[in-house]
């Protein structure tokens, strides 16, 4: 564990144990979810290991749900084989207008969850380990005061377990020391591994893209204070490792959402990234509402 000013100490890597926790759900249901898009080559084999071990092994976990984000490699098949439920984030809240990228697949995946406790893990883990989730959800499960769970951990690149993470080196941690100092404690403020209960996320909004994991921190910290956010050790994590290139745009949609988040004026227009060598990127910053404000989710979630 790596404490902060920020943030709450808990046992570190894995947290409690699955049978101790399933003990403590006190009637509640936990969703562990799954952004994906072209990820037919992992997403099996996360979905895999936590129905053996989480759903078969011991009942922690009540649902294991996939959002395909319009993926063309047999993502879907792969993982619904393995034993997940999938849905499409075509045929989800369709009357809101059609939408892509990672926060699309997180809001809806809101939307589409059965649990009181949301789980989102990357699906392009090549090392995944259930203690991933167990960590995740023994803050959720064990202090009340806690609402949000970031995970965190080291990403070898090379042999240096320091090496991953360019986009949260160069640009999130760097916006966050001039913005938002109070989340300076969060050791992976863009890690794709976290947790929430429900009544706080149905209450934020999402940005679309990339930006998302940003976006949800500090709105999260805005709604709950840096008391009701939560850190957790994951141990080590390792992932497909994107080109510069890919990076790119990524480190755009995050800036964006800093500045908005911040009020600091940006162009309304979409802004286009030109990159040597590459076509240029139209990337405009769409946010979806908080959840409880739209009609289709509260008939769902009406109890």
């Amino acid at each position: 564990m790596v404490p902060g000013p920020t943030t709450t100490r808990h046992r570190p890597i894995g947290g409690m144990r699955a049978g101790e926790l399933v003990a403590r759900k006190a009637g509640r249901r936990i969703s562990v979810c799954l952004p994906a898009k072209d990820e037919a080559s992992t997403v099996g084999s996360i979905v895999a290991a936590i129905r053996a071990d989480l759903v078969d092994g011991v009942p922690l976990v009540d649902e294991v749900l996939v959002v395909d984000d319009g993926s063309t490699d047999g993502t879907a098949a792969a993982a619904r084989a393995a034993g997940a439920r999938v849905v499409s984030t075509a045929d989800l809240l369709v009357g809101r207008g059609p939408g892509t990228g990672k926060g699309e697949a997180l809001w809806k995946s809101v939307h589409a969850a059965i649990g009181d406790l949301i789980v989102w893990c990357d699906a392009d883990v090549t090392n995944f380990s259930p203690s991933f989730v167990t960590g995740l959800v023994t803050p959720l499960l064990t202090n009340p005061r806690v609402s949000f769970v970031k995970g965190y951990y080291e990403r070898p690149v090379q042999g240096d377990p320091y090496a991953g993470g360019r986009t949260t080196e160069l640009v999130a941690r760097p916006l966050i020391a001039l913005l938002f100092p109070h989340l300076a404690g969060i050791v992976q403020p863009l890690s794709g591994e976290y947790a929430g209960r429900r009544w706080l996320l149905e209450r934020l909004p999402f940005v679309q893209g990339y930006g998302v994991d940003l976006a949800l921190l500090v709105d999260a910290a805005a709604r709950v204070g840096i008391d009701g956010i939560a850190q957790v050790d994951l141990g080590v994590r390792t992932h497909r490792n994107r080109p510069l290139h890919e990076l790119s745009p990524q480190a755009l949609e995050v800036m964006h959402t800093a500045f908005r988040r911040a009020a600091i004026p940006v162009p309304d227009t979409a802004a286009r990234l030109v990159r040597p060598g590459h076509a240029p990127m139209t990337l405009e910053h769409v946010e979806r509402p908080p959840l409880v404000t739209v009609a289709e989710y509260r008939r769902r979630h009406a109890a």
